[in-house]
């Protein structure tokens, strides 16, 4: 039989997995918070505080023997599947389906687990995205082969870099760079015909589109730490595109070339 204090020991080490999970893979700070103590609370523990912010988790239970805890988090990624998982096992829990000590082995299971997709398939979205942008902001279907090329080049350097180096920006704005190689190759040889609608269709898989909805709803849920540091991330972010594209049009047009 457990004891009060090992009940509550796997009730915050629950609570800490849940978090650090959501917020590794993509998941809002607000959501975050909220889902750590729907699980205390429907675990017998009520009186529960945590504070969440990108770069790490602190969690307490008033009330309790137990000792203040924080999770540094040090890599995050998108995998919205982890975030429906446990989302799905906080409602088990809050339904009364779903033991502490079978949910935490569940979410540690799932952590160690990769569920993305293979990067094939995500190189494969990529460049047909890459295309379909294109198309979306009025390009023609004579460049939709070169978007496609090029959005998936880049995103191929993105992922590879990523993978080598862990120098925040880097990635992004090389990627960027070779896009904007790519799309003037193109433009050069008379393959494509419009250098402006390829490269922003080819750019758009590398745009942070979840981090900039995610700090505007961190924002509008009155987490500013969260929100306005994610939203200077993204910002950042699209200031590497920007860079990378930049300094490829500048070489060119420095030297002549008529694009």
């Amino acid at each position: 039989m457990q004891t009060g204090t090992e009940s509550n020991h796997i009730v915050a080490e629950l609570c800490l997995l849940a978090g650090k999970m959501m917020l590794e893979n993509g998941a809002e700070t607000y959501r975050v918070e909220d889902t750590m103590t729907r699980i205390a609370d429907a675990l017998g523990v009520p009186n529960t505080h945590s504070f969440v912010t990108p770069t790490g988790i602190i969690f307490s239970m008033e009330g309790t023997a137990f000792a203040t805890q924080l999770v540094r988090i040090t890599e995050r990624s998108t995998d919205l599947r982890k975030v429906t998982i446990v989302n799905d096992v906080s409602r088990k829990i809050t339904g009364g389906q779903l033991s502490a000590e079978a949910a935490f082995k569940l979410l540690k299971m799932t952590e160690t687990e990769t569920l993305s997709y293979p990067f094939p398939l995500r190189f494969l979205a990529a460049a047909v995205a890459s295309g379909c942008f294109l198309i979306m902001f009025r390009g023609s279907w004579h460049d939709f082969l070169p978007a496609t090329v090029s959005g998936g080049i880049g995103y191929y350097v993105l992922a590879r870099v990523q993978s080598l180096i862990s120098i925040k920006f880097f990635a992004e704005g090389l990627a960027a760079l070779v896009i904007g190689l790519c799309s003037c190759f193109f433009i050069a040889s008379g393959i494509g015909s419009d250098l402006d609608k390829i490269i922003i269709g080819s750019v758009m898989p590398l745009v942070p589109g979840l981090l900039i909805t995610n700090a505007v709803r961190d924002l509008m849920a009155g987490h500013f730490v969260s929100g306005v540091s994610k939203g200077a991330e993204a910002l950042f972010t699209a200031f590497a595109i920007g860079a990378g594209v930049a300094f490829v049009l500048a070489f060119f047009s420095g030297r002549g070339f008529d694009l």
